[in-house]
Protein backbone atom coordinates (compact mmCIF):
# COMPACT_ATOMS: atom_id res chain seq x y z
CA UNK A 1 0.00 0.00 0.00
CA UNK A 2 0.98 3.72 -0.66
CA UNK A 3 1.87 6.00 2.09
CA UNK A 4 0.79 9.45 1.84
CA UNK A 5 3.43 12.22 3.34
CA UNK A 6 0.93 13.98 4.19
CA UNK A 7 -0.53 13.67 7.74
CA UNK A 8 -3.96 13.63 7.90
CA UNK A 9 -6.66 12.45 10.37
CA UNK A 10 -10.22 11.86 10.33
CA UNK A 11 -11.65 13.58 13.06
CA UNK A 12 -15.15 12.26 14.92
CA UNK A 13 -17.79 14.76 15.34
CA UNK A 14 -16.09 16.17 18.88
CA UNK A 15 -15.11 14.94 22.06
CA UNK A 16 -18.44 14.57 23.60
CA UNK A 17 -19.98 13.50 20.62
CA UNK A 18 -18.00 10.46 19.54
CA UNK A 19 -19.31 7.86 22.29
CA UNK A 20 -22.89 8.20 21.03
CA UNK A 21 -23.66 4.75 19.17
CA UNK A 22 -24.48 7.22 16.04
CA UNK A 23 -24.47 10.70 16.99
CA UNK A 24 -25.08 12.37 13.60
CA UNK A 25 -25.28 11.88 9.75
CA UNK A 26 -23.32 9.22 8.69
CA UNK A 27 -22.50 8.19 11.67
CA UNK A 28 -19.98 8.32 14.33
CA UNK A 29 -16.67 9.35 12.21
CA UNK A 30 -19.30 11.26 9.85
CA UNK A 31 -18.10 8.75 6.90
CA UNK A 32 -20.77 5.96 7.10
CA UNK A 33 -19.11 3.26 8.92
CA UNK A 34 -20.58 0.76 12.05
CA UNK A 35 -18.27 -1.04 14.57
CA UNK A 36 -20.97 -3.61 15.55
CA UNK A 37 -20.03 -7.48 14.66
CA UNK A 38 -24.07 -8.57 14.43
CA UNK A 39 -26.10 -6.37 12.18
CA UNK A 40 -27.98 -8.97 10.07
CA UNK A 41 -27.43 -9.67 6.85
CA UNK A 42 -31.05 -10.49 6.13
CA UNK A 43 -34.56 -9.39 6.98
CA UNK A 44 -38.12 -8.70 5.55
CA UNK A 45 -41.54 -7.51 6.79
CA UNK A 46 -42.04 -10.58 9.13
CA UNK A 47 -38.06 -11.59 9.46
CA UNK A 48 -36.15 -9.77 11.91
CA UNK A 49 -37.81 -6.66 12.52
CA UNK A 50 -38.01 -6.47 16.23
CA UNK A 51 -40.26 -3.35 15.88
CA UNK A 52 -41.69 -1.05 13.75
CA UNK A 53 -42.91 2.29 14.66
CA UNK A 54 -45.40 4.78 12.80
CA UNK A 55 -43.57 8.09 13.06
CA UNK A 56 -45.72 11.56 13.14
CA UNK A 57 -45.09 13.95 11.15
CA UNK A 58 -43.52 14.46 7.44
CA UNK A 59 -39.51 14.43 7.80
CA UNK A 60 -36.52 12.94 5.67
CA UNK A 61 -34.22 13.27 8.28
CA UNK A 62 -31.83 10.42 9.32
CA UNK A 63 -31.96 9.17 12.31
CA UNK A 64 -29.90 9.12 14.94
CA UNK A 65 -29.23 7.43 18.50
CA UNK A 66 -27.83 7.88 21.70
CA UNK A 67 -27.97 5.29 24.39
CA UNK A 68 -31.77 4.21 24.68
CA UNK A 69 -33.10 7.28 22.53
CA UNK A 70 -33.28 7.56 18.82
CA UNK A 71 -33.91 11.47 17.68
CA UNK A 72 -35.08 12.78 14.16
CA UNK A 73 -37.31 15.65 12.86
CA UNK A 74 -40.74 15.58 11.70
CA UNK A 75 -42.86 18.85 9.81
CA UNK A 76 -46.44 19.11 9.47
CA UNK A 77 -47.95 19.28 5.87
CA UNK A 78 -47.59 23.22 6.17
CA UNK A 79 -44.33 23.37 7.54
CA UNK A 80 -45.91 25.40 9.91
CA UNK A 81 -45.20 23.15 13.16
CA UNK A 82 -41.28 21.99 13.34
CA UNK A 83 -40.69 18.90 15.81
CA UNK A 84 -37.96 16.97 17.53
CA UNK A 85 -38.76 13.44 17.38
CA UNK A 86 -37.63 10.91 19.85
CA UNK A 87 -37.99 6.88 19.74
CA UNK A 88 -36.98 4.39 22.37
CA UNK A 89 -34.34 2.15 20.75
CA UNK A 90 -35.53 -0.84 22.91
CA UNK A 91 -39.39 -0.81 22.60
CA UNK A 92 -39.74 1.71 19.74
CA UNK A 93 -42.42 3.67 21.52
CA UNK A 94 -42.54 7.35 20.65
CA UNK A 95 -41.20 9.05 23.86
CA UNK A 96 -41.37 12.47 22.68
CA UNK A 97 -42.69 14.54 19.75
CA UNK A 98 -42.05 18.32 20.64
CA UNK A 99 -42.75 20.89 18.81
CA UNK A 100 -39.72 23.31 18.77
CA UNK A 101 -40.38 25.92 16.21
CA UNK A 102 -43.36 27.37 14.79
CA UNK A 103 -42.72 29.34 11.59
CA UNK A 104 -44.76 32.23 10.17
CA UNK A 105 -43.81 31.50 6.73
CA UNK A 106 -42.63 27.65 5.56
CA UNK A 107 -41.97 28.82 2.62
CA UNK A 108 -41.67 26.33 -0.59
CA UNK A 109 -39.77 23.08 -1.06
CA UNK A 110 -39.20 20.88 -4.23
CA UNK A 111 -41.26 17.38 -4.67
CA UNK A 112 -38.60 15.55 -3.55
CA UNK A 113 -37.98 17.63 -0.11
CA UNK A 114 -39.56 18.28 3.21
CA UNK A 115 -39.29 21.04 5.87
CA UNK A 116 -37.63 18.69 7.73
CA UNK A 117 -34.92 17.33 5.92
CA UNK A 118 -31.36 18.28 7.91
CA UNK A 119 -30.67 15.28 10.20
CA UNK A 120 -29.99 16.14 14.06
CA UNK A 121 -26.81 15.75 15.98
CA UNK A 122 -26.32 14.53 19.34
CA UNK A 123 -24.04 14.33 22.91
CA UNK A 124 -23.70 13.29 26.33
CA UNK A 125 -25.64 16.38 27.15
CA UNK A 126 -27.81 17.63 24.16
CA UNK A 127 -29.32 17.08 21.28
CA UNK A 128 -29.03 19.68 18.07
CA UNK A 129 -32.14 20.13 15.45
CA UNK A 130 -31.60 22.87 12.49
CA UNK A 131 -34.27 23.73 10.14
CA UNK A 132 -32.14 25.49 8.03
CA UNK A 133 -33.17 29.22 7.33
CA UNK A 134 -36.11 28.71 9.70
CA UNK A 135 -33.79 28.41 13.06
CA UNK A 136 -31.94 25.27 14.95
CA UNK A 137 -32.50 24.20 18.46
CA UNK A 138 -30.95 22.40 21.48
CA UNK A 139 -32.71 19.97 23.84
CA UNK A 140 -31.30 17.87 26.42
CA UNK A 141 -32.29 14.63 26.85
CA UNK A 142 -35.60 14.78 28.13
CA UNK A 143 -36.71 17.22 25.58
CA UNK A 144 -36.32 20.25 27.22
CA UNK A 145 -35.50 22.98 25.43
CA UNK A 146 -32.55 24.95 26.33
CA UNK A 147 -31.68 27.42 23.50
CA UNK A 148 -33.35 28.60 20.22
CA UNK A 149 -31.24 30.56 17.75
CA UNK A 150 -33.23 31.89 15.05
CA UNK A 151 -30.73 34.80 13.66
CA UNK A 152 -29.36 33.06 11.40
CA UNK A 153 -32.08 33.07 8.37
CA UNK A 154 -31.65 32.68 4.58
CA UNK A 155 -34.13 31.10 1.74
CA UNK A 156 -34.40 27.93 0.03
CA UNK A 157 -37.01 27.92 -1.97
CA UNK A 158 -36.44 24.08 -2.42
CA UNK A 159 -36.23 23.61 1.29
CA UNK A 160 -33.03 22.98 3.39
CA UNK A 161 -31.11 19.53 3.74
CA UNK A 162 -27.33 20.38 4.80
CA UNK A 163 -27.14 18.87 8.67
CA UNK A 164 -25.17 20.35 11.54
CA UNK A 165 -22.39 19.10 13.14
CA UNK A 166 -20.40 19.39 16.24
CA UNK A 167 -17.05 20.17 16.66
CA UNK A 168 -14.77 20.93 19.78
CA UNK A 169 -17.62 22.78 21.66
CA UNK A 170 -18.78 24.22 18.24
CA UNK A 171 -21.68 23.76 16.16
CA UNK A 172 -20.95 24.07 12.89
CA UNK A 173 -23.64 24.91 10.37
CA UNK A 174 -23.78 25.45 6.29
CA UNK A 175 -26.30 28.00 5.18
CA UNK A 176 -26.18 28.01 1.61
CA UNK A 177 -29.43 29.63 0.54
CA UNK A 178 -30.56 31.28 -2.73
CA UNK A 179 -30.05 34.81 -1.32
CA UNK A 180 -26.73 34.19 1.20
CA UNK A 181 -24.72 31.36 1.22
CA UNK A 182 -22.57 31.12 4.82
CA UNK A 183 -20.98 28.87 7.35
CA UNK A 184 -21.28 29.71 10.35
CA UNK A 185 -20.17 28.20 14.33
CA UNK A 186 -22.48 28.58 17.44
CA UNK A 187 -21.28 27.68 20.71
CA UNK A 188 -22.81 24.69 21.86
CA UNK A 189 -24.35 25.23 25.29
CA UNK A 190 -25.44 28.59 24.48
CA UNK A 191 -26.34 29.17 20.48
CA UNK A 192 -24.34 32.43 20.30
CA UNK A 193 -22.96 32.51 17.11
CA UNK A 194 -18.61 32.54 17.52
CA UNK A 195 -18.27 33.10 13.69
CA UNK A 196 -19.74 33.29 10.72
CA UNK A 197 -17.87 33.53 6.88
CA UNK A 198 -19.49 34.38 3.94
CA UNK A 199 -19.07 32.25 1.02
CA UNK A 200 -16.58 33.56 -2.08
CA UNK A 201 -17.99 32.87 -5.21
CA UNK A 202 -14.76 33.92 -7.25
CA UNK A 203 -14.46 35.14 -10.40
CA UNK A 204 -14.66 32.58 -13.32
CA UNK A 205 -17.07 30.40 -11.49
CA UNK A 206 -19.63 30.67 -13.93
CA UNK A 207 -22.47 31.80 -11.59
CA UNK A 208 -24.97 34.46 -12.20
CA UNK A 209 -28.42 33.66 -11.40
CA UNK A 210 -28.04 33.31 -6.87
CA UNK A 211 -30.59 30.80 -7.87
CA UNK A 212 -27.76 28.73 -8.75
CA UNK A 213 -26.01 28.84 -5.03
CA UNK A 214 -28.19 26.93 -3.46
CA UNK A 215 -26.60 23.56 -1.81
CA UNK A 216 -27.41 20.95 0.47
CA UNK A 217 -24.11 19.24 1.68
CA UNK A 218 -22.74 18.08 5.41
CA UNK A 219 -19.47 19.14 6.03
CA UNK A 220 -16.82 17.27 7.07
CA UNK A 221 -13.71 17.68 9.42
CA UNK A 222 -10.12 16.76 9.15
CA UNK A 223 -6.76 17.67 10.82
CA UNK A 224 -4.14 18.77 8.11
CA UNK A 225 -1.02 19.05 9.48
CA UNK A 226 -2.01 19.91 12.78
CA UNK A 227 -4.74 22.42 11.90
CA UNK A 228 -8.58 21.38 12.03
CA UNK A 229 -9.94 21.88 8.10
CA UNK A 230 -14.04 22.07 7.83
CA UNK A 231 -14.35 21.15 4.52
CA UNK A 232 -17.30 22.58 3.05
CA UNK A 233 -19.07 21.71 -0.34
CA UNK A 234 -21.36 24.72 -1.95
CA UNK A 235 -23.08 25.15 -4.92
CA UNK A 236 -19.82 25.92 -7.29
CA UNK A 237 -17.25 25.56 -5.18
CA UNK A 238 -15.44 23.34 -2.13
CA UNK A 239 -13.69 25.29 0.79
CA UNK A 240 -11.79 24.33 3.74
CA UNK A 241 -12.15 26.76 6.63
CA UNK A 242 -9.97 26.80 10.00
CA UNK A 243 -13.05 25.68 12.66
CA UNK A 244 -11.92 27.99 14.87
CA UNK A 245 -11.94 31.08 13.09
CA UNK A 246 -14.20 30.47 10.30
CA UNK A 247 -10.77 31.68 7.55
CA UNK A 248 -11.32 29.93 4.16
CA UNK A 249 -7.19 27.91 3.80
CA UNK A 250 -8.33 26.34 0.33
CA UNK A 251 -10.77 26.30 -2.39
CA UNK A 252 -11.56 24.68 -5.75
CA UNK A 253 -14.06 25.76 -8.38
CA UNK A 254 -16.69 23.90 -10.06
CA UNK A 255 -19.83 24.66 -12.80
CA UNK A 256 -22.84 23.49 -10.90
CA UNK A 257 -25.58 23.84 -8.23
CA UNK A 258 -27.22 22.02 -5.76
CA UNK A 259 -24.64 19.82 -4.18
CA UNK A 260 -25.85 16.93 -1.95
CA UNK A 261 -23.42 14.44 -0.95
CA UNK A 262 -21.02 14.78 2.05
CA UNK A 263 -17.03 14.30 1.52
CA UNK A 264 -15.40 11.46 2.42
CA UNK A 265 -11.51 12.04 3.57
CA UNK A 266 -9.04 9.39 4.07
CA UNK A 267 -4.95 9.14 2.73
CA UNK A 268 -4.31 12.51 2.67
CA UNK A 269 -7.24 12.95 0.05
CA UNK A 270 -10.58 14.86 0.63
CA UNK A 271 -13.04 12.75 -1.97
CA UNK A 272 -15.53 15.95 -2.71
CA UNK A 273 -18.71 15.48 -5.01
CA UNK A 274 -18.98 18.53 -7.11
CA UNK A 275 -20.20 19.62 -10.84
CA UNK A 276 -18.11 19.15 -14.47
CA UNK A 277 -21.25 20.83 -15.43
CA UNK A 278 -25.03 21.54 -14.18
CA UNK A 279 -26.14 17.91 -14.24
CA UNK A 280 -22.87 16.37 -14.60
CA UNK A 281 -21.63 14.89 -11.29
CA UNK A 282 -17.78 14.83 -10.26
CA UNK A 283 -15.70 12.78 -7.88
CA UNK A 284 -12.38 14.90 -7.19
CA UNK A 285 -9.90 13.47 -5.17
CA UNK A 286 -8.22 16.53 -4.01
CA UNK A 287 -4.66 16.69 -2.11
CA UNK A 288 -5.52 20.01 0.59
CA UNK A 289 -2.70 23.07 0.57
CA UNK A 290 -3.29 27.00 0.49
CA UNK A 291 -5.55 29.00 -2.04
CA UNK A 292 -6.78 27.96 -5.14
CA UNK A 293 -6.43 23.95 -6.13
CA UNK A 294 -4.99 24.03 -9.12
CA UNK A 295 -5.24 20.79 -10.86
CA UNK A 296 -1.92 19.54 -9.54
CA UNK A 297 -3.88 18.81 -6.75
CA UNK A 298 -6.73 16.90 -8.00
CA UNK A 299 -5.04 13.43 -7.87
CA UNK A 300 -7.81 11.78 -9.79
CA UNK A 301 -11.80 12.81 -10.89
CA UNK A 302 -14.41 10.88 -12.22
CA UNK A 303 -17.90 11.71 -13.91
CA UNK A 304 -19.14 8.24 -14.78
CA UNK A 305 -22.07 6.62 -12.72
CA UNK A 306 -21.78 9.54 -9.72
CA UNK A 307 -24.75 10.71 -7.93
CA UNK A 308 -26.23 13.77 -7.41
CA UNK A 309 -27.72 12.59 -3.73
CA UNK A 310 -25.89 9.84 -2.41
CA UNK A 311 -22.81 9.92 -0.32
CA UNK A 312 -19.46 7.95 -0.91
CA UNK A 313 -18.29 5.47 0.92
CA UNK A 314 -14.64 5.22 1.66
CA UNK A 315 -13.74 1.44 3.02
CA UNK A 316 -9.89 0.80 3.32
CA UNK A 317 -8.49 1.73 -0.36
CA UNK A 318 -11.53 1.47 -2.11
CA UNK A 319 -14.32 4.15 -2.73
CA UNK A 320 -18.13 3.05 -3.26
CA UNK A 321 -20.77 4.96 -4.84
CA UNK A 322 -24.55 4.70 -6.28
CA UNK A 323 -26.40 7.56 -8.44
CA UNK A 324 -29.26 7.99 -8.23
CA UNK A 325 -30.62 5.24 -10.51
CA UNK A 326 -28.64 2.97 -8.68
CA UNK A 327 -25.80 2.05 -10.43
CA UNK A 328 -23.09 0.93 -7.73
CA UNK A 329 -19.24 1.51 -8.51
CA UNK A 330 -16.40 0.45 -6.77
CA UNK A 331 -12.95 2.26 -7.55
CA UNK A 332 -9.40 2.35 -6.68
CA UNK A 333 -9.55 5.28 -3.99
CA UNK A 334 -5.65 6.38 -4.68
CA UNK A 335 -6.00 6.02 -8.40
CA UNK A 336 -9.68 6.43 -9.47
CA UNK A 337 -9.25 2.97 -11.35
CA UNK A 338 -12.54 1.65 -11.82
CA UNK A 339 -12.59 -2.22 -10.15
CA UNK A 340 -16.19 -3.10 -11.45
CA UNK A 341 -19.91 -0.90 -12.29
CA UNK A 342 -22.92 -3.08 -11.91
CA UNK A 343 -26.84 -2.47 -12.16
CA UNK A 344 -28.81 -2.05 -8.96
CA UNK A 345 -32.04 -1.26 -9.71
CA UNK A 346 -34.26 1.39 -8.50
CA UNK A 347 -33.33 4.68 -7.44
CA UNK A 348 -31.23 5.83 -4.86
CA UNK A 349 -31.04 8.88 -2.01
CA UNK A 350 -29.89 7.13 0.98
CA UNK A 351 -26.46 6.59 1.54
CA UNK A 352 -24.78 3.68 1.93
CA UNK A 353 -22.90 2.65 5.23
CA UNK A 354 -20.44 -0.43 5.69
CA UNK A 355 -20.54 -2.99 8.83
CA UNK A 356 -18.06 -5.80 9.29
CA UNK A 357 -16.50 -5.48 5.68
CA UNK A 358 -20.81 -5.44 4.13
CA UNK A 359 -22.46 -2.14 2.46
CA UNK A 360 -25.81 -1.90 2.73
CA UNK A 361 -27.37 0.16 -0.23
CA UNK A 362 -31.37 1.05 0.57
CA UNK A 363 -32.74 1.99 -2.75
CA UNK A 364 -36.20 4.69 -2.04
CA UNK A 365 -38.21 1.45 -2.99
CA UNK A 366 -37.49 -0.25 -0.16
CA UNK A 367 -35.05 -2.82 -1.09
CA UNK A 368 -31.93 -3.03 0.38
CA UNK A 369 -29.09 -4.81 -0.87
CA UNK A 370 -25.62 -6.11 0.56
CA UNK A 371 -22.60 -5.75 -0.71
CA UNK A 372 -18.76 -7.39 0.05
CA UNK A 373 -16.85 -4.16 -0.11
CA UNK A 374 -14.34 -5.88 -2.02
CA UNK A 375 -12.50 -5.19 -5.50
CA UNK A 376 -14.65 -7.99 -6.82
CA UNK A 377 -18.70 -7.27 -6.71
CA UNK A 378 -20.51 -9.89 -4.84
CA UNK A 379 -24.24 -9.63 -3.71
CA UNK A 380 -24.56 -11.16 0.14
CA UNK A 381 -28.12 -10.12 -0.23
CA UNK A 382 -31.07 -8.40 -1.14
CA UNK A 383 -33.80 -7.41 1.22
CA UNK A 384 -36.99 -5.89 0.62
CA UNK A 385 -39.43 -3.76 2.57
CA UNK A 386 -42.96 -2.29 2.38
CA UNK A 387 -41.53 1.13 2.60
CA UNK A 388 -40.06 4.05 0.54
CA UNK A 389 -36.10 5.01 2.15
CA UNK A 390 -34.74 8.94 1.56
CA UNK A 391 -33.27 8.97 4.83
CA UNK A 392 -30.21 7.22 5.46
CA UNK A 393 -29.55 4.14 8.14
CA UNK A 394 -27.93 4.49 11.51
CA UNK A 395 -26.56 1.56 13.16
CA UNK A 396 -26.30 0.58 17.17
CA UNK A 397 -26.44 -2.25 19.66
CA UNK A 398 -26.17 -4.65 17.01
CA UNK A 399 -29.76 -3.25 14.80
CA UNK A 400 -30.04 -1.51 11.75
CA UNK A 401 -32.62 1.69 12.00
CA UNK A 402 -34.06 2.54 9.33
CA UNK A 403 -36.45 5.70 8.29
CA UNK A 404 -38.90 5.15 6.27
CA UNK A 405 -41.23 8.03 4.37
CA UNK A 406 -43.88 6.57 7.73
CA UNK A 407 -42.45 4.57 9.70
CA UNK A 408 -39.33 3.92 12.18
CA UNK A 409 -37.95 -0.07 11.44
CA UNK A 410 -35.22 -2.16 14.28
CA UNK A 411 -33.67 -4.54 12.53
CA UNK A 412 -31.82 -7.03 14.16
Amino acid sequence: MRICLLTVFILWAGDAAVHADWPQFRGPDGQGHATDVNVPLRWSETENVQWKTPVPGEGYSSPVIKGDQIWMTAATEDGKSLHAVCVDLTSGEVIYDEEVLTPSDAGSKHGLNGYASPTPVVDDEYVFVHFGGQGTVCLNHDCQIVWKNTELPFSAVQGSASSPILHDGLLILTCDGNDTQFVAALDRKTGNVQWKESRTHYEGMGKTKDFFKMAYSTPLVGRVNGIDQLVSTAADHVAAYDVQTGEEIWWMPYIGCSQVARPSFGHGLFYVVGTLKLDDHCIYAIRPGRGRTESDRVVWQRSQGVGHVPSPLLVGQELFFVNDDGIATCVDALTGEEHWRERLGGNFRASPIEVQGRIYFSSEQGKTTVLAAEKNYQVLATNELDAVFLASPAVSDNAIVLRSSTHLYRIE
